[in-house]
């Protein structure tokens, strides 16, 4: 699944050689941890904060029927 949250930061950054993902899982958590160029936080994060939010319900939705809970964190 981090593949697929690879893919969707990629097309959205000018620097997608600088987009990595850590996937961890604790539990019935799992959390990604999606690293960007501090250029590109903008890009990703979008306006207030709308991009951000439509990734993680993408995410979430993914991990439905799993029945686990998702955690994306945007750092630099």
């Amino acid at each position: 699944m981090s593949e697929l949250l690879t893919c969707m930061a990629k097309a959205l950054v000018n620097n997608p050689d600088e987009v990595s993902v850590k996937k961890t899982e604790r539990g019935n958590t799992v959390a990604f941890e999606l690293s960007v160029a501090p250029d590109d936080m903008g890009k990703i994060i979008g306006k207030n904060g709308k991009r951000a939010q439509a990734i993680r319900s993408i995410m979430k939705a993914k991990y439905v029927k799993t029945g686990k809970r998702v955690v994306v964190d945007i750092v630099e």
